[in-house]
């Protein structure tokens, strides 16, 4: 007798996750234009800029233990509240008592300390949503990432024309009213009862907590070599996004426009690329699929950009490389699902977001010296060559052996029971 399928969980979180993530590209565009408008100093949109990604690292590092706590449905929710909450305190203080950039600048900071935690408590719910609905956990999984990837490639050309012919404030009070969409959403189409079946301990403290997920994450092989590598991706990534891809578009493909084609051409290709894999990735064998995607994805922009071809070749290398980086994140996230324990899943996930984030600052701090020192030119050859080395590792084999999937058995089972 087939199972019955309940999609409304999997639906409630992908549109929730694409809502949510598209009011951030309003702020991401809206914000930094407010504070210029407002101040004129571009020191100042830059410390907006820190402000606001500072809580996005410590609210995925600290904040797991407090989803863990609290349950993945009512966590999200919480933290769309909240965000949408000291977004529109923008707007609405600014336009009636007026806003400090102080306080600003604690809003923005307010508002970033939970929008990591809510992203994660959706991913945790993701297996027993596949479940209930009846698809591989890979293929929720791409479509999890496809739905942020559009989100980023639709919401920021929309926020940059809302904010031309409304201005950054009324596009900030749209962001705000997304964050409640969100909330309305997952409230509605994910019930209580999707839970995972052994749910969170809170009989610790908070720091007690904390450790265990930082102590499973260290004494698990595959899941350390992830963070591992992906730092180090986002290291060479960083270089080439904040500051090598600025620099070419300016000096030798045309400026702005060409760095916003650029930027387009690759999450399109991503957006394609995680919806293909949805498809078809719980077929393809994943360590092969993972060094090839990155293979593709990471060296081949900078030796483009390197060898200078026409703006239009490089468009394309920039779009098939984005479409390979498509199945980079649906493939790893459906690996640490299928490992890490459901009550642990928040915790565990905060500190993998942290660690790998870590090389972001540290890649453009890197980049804008080897620039200045060595140019850009054997910059981009560099960082190009040890971005294939580093990402041809997991064919040596050690933990990287163990990407294969699970039996059947070992799946994360769902709870959808009727409330009682």
């Amino acid at each position: 007798m087939t199972p019955t399928r309940h999609r409304a969980p999997l639906v409630g979180l992908l549109v929730g996750h694409t809502v949510s993530l598209t009011g951030n590209m309003l702020t991401l565009i809206a914000l930094p234009l407010h504070v210029l408008a407002e101040t004129g100093s571009p020191a100042a949109t830059g410390l907006t800029g820190a402000v606001a990604t500072v809580p996005v690292v410590l609210g995925g590092a600290l904040g797991g233990v407090l989803v863990d706590r609290i349950g993945y449905r009512r966590a999200s929710v919480l933290a769309d509240v909240v965000s949408g909450l000291t977004v529109a305190a923008v707007p609405l203080l600014d336009v009636t008592v007026g806003l400090p950039f102080w306080a600003l600048l604690g809003l923005v900071f307010a508002s970033g300390l939970l929008d990591t935690p809510g992203q994660t408590a959706r991913n945790a719910l993701l297996p027993e949503a596949a479940t209930a609905a009846g698809v591989p956990l890979e293929r929720a999984v791409g479509w999890y990432e496809a739905s942020e990837r559009g989100a980023r490639l639709i919401g920021a050309p929309v926020a940059g024309l809302l904010v031309a012919t409304l201005g950054a404030l009324p596009v900030l009070a749209l962001d705000a009213a997304t964050f409640a969409v969100s909330a309305l959403v997952v409230t509605v189409l994910v019930p209580h009862s999707l839970r995972p079946a052994t749910p969170a301990d809170p009989g610790g403290g908070y720091w007690r907590d904390f450790t265990v997920g930082v102590r499973f994450l260290t004494r698990q092989p595959l899941l350390r070599a992830v963070v591992l590598l992906v730092l180090v991706t986002n290291f060479f990534d960083a270089t080439k996004s904040n500051v090598l891809l600025p620099v070419v578009a300016d000096r030798e493909l045309g400026g702005a426009t060409a760095f916003g084609l650029l930027v387009g051409a690759m999450g399109g290709g991503a957006l394609v690329g995680s919806l293909v894999f949805s498809t078809v990735g719980h077929r393809l064998p994943r360590r092969a699929t993972l060094v090839t995607a990155f293979a593709l994805a990471g060296a081949p922009p900078f030796w483009a950009l390197a060898a200078a071809p026409p703006l239009p070749w490089v468009v394309v290398v920039f779009a098939l490389s984005g479409f390979a980086a498509g199945a980079i994140n649906p493939l790893l996230g459906a690996v640490e699902l299928e490992r890490v324990p459901a009550h642990l899943r928040a915790r565990v996930f905060g500190v993998i977001g942290a660690g790998c984030w870590a090389g972001i600052p540290l890649g453009a701090l890197a980049a804008g010296v080897a620039v200045d020192s060595f140019g850009t030119t054997p910059t981009l050859l560099a960082v190009g060559g040890c971005y294939l080395l580093v990402v041809l590792t997991p064919l040596l084999g050690g933990p990287w052996r163990t990407m294969d999937r699970p039996a059947p058995a070992d799946q994360p089972e769902a709870s959808l029971t009727p409330a009682g």
